[in-house]
């Protein structure tokens, strides 16, 4: 009995149990999921599950330990923590739709579109310059509520897409994109893991939260945002 009682008191010393993450798809694989995967191998009691949601998930309501949004604007009854550098936005097409065409100064062209899932709407381009920034809604073919399908489309000719220059970069460097407006590309506030203000959080929620807290330069320096 004793030796059991002392096995039972090591598996509850043992983070353990399942920690529900709703985040964009981008977040998954840029930020949590190279930081994740090498505690799941550490911690094989730990189970993680990733929701992609472009939306503003209630987590308690829809039963998550967590979530991820761009910037640090949540409910006063949660916490953010930073989880990644900010983020530079990029526009480009491929060669095949630029062919014959004059680079545009605006987005006047065909361009891929984001279906919003909160409201329904289409997510309307952002753009800053100096002190000036410009909100543009967007027409086209395509409309997709998945970033990495609208970089496909670009690369398959149809259009312009807006989408994390992270994402852009090794097509544009291989010439399968060329970007344009670079000067006008704006950068947001870099991803951030909230969840719920408790006392008591479970180890395996804790831990998590180590593993992806942000520990580099609360901002990119200018020469890294190009």
């Amino acid at each position: 009995i004793e030796v059991e009682l002392g096995q039972l008191s090591a598996m509850r010393d043992k983070p353990a149990g399942t920690v529900r993450i709703t985040a964009h798809d981008h977040a998954i694989g840029t930020a949590l999921w190279p930081r994740l995967m090498p505690l799941l191998k550490q911690y094989p009691d730990i189970q993680i599950e990733f929701s992609v949601d472009y939306g503003f998930t209630d987590i308690a309501a829809q039963r998550f330990d967590a979530g991820v949004r761009v910037g640090d604007r949540i409910d006063k009854d949660m916490v953010a923590v930073r989880i990644s550098p900010d983020m530079r936005m990029s526009v480009a097409a491929s060669p095949e739709y630029l062919a014959g065409k004059t680079p545009p100064r605006k987005p006047q062209h065909r361009c891929v579109n984001l279906r919003l899932p909160t409201r329904g709407n289409l997510y309307a381009w952002d753009f800053e310059k100096g002190r000036k920034s410009v909100n543009v809604k967007v027409d086209g073919q395509t409309i997709f509520n998945n970033t990495a399908l609208m970089l496909q489309a670009a690369l398959d000719g149809l259009g312009f897409a807006y989408v994390p220059f992270d994402l852009m970069k090794p097509h544009i460097d291989a010439g399968r994109l060329v970007p344009v407006l670079e000067d006008w590309w704006p950068t947001f506030p870099g991803y951030h893991l909230y969840y719920a203000n408790r006392r008591q959080i479970a180890p395996a929620l804790a831990l998590v939260i180590e593993a992806l807290r942000y520990r580099g330069p609360e901002r990119l320096a200018a020469s890294a945002k190009r």
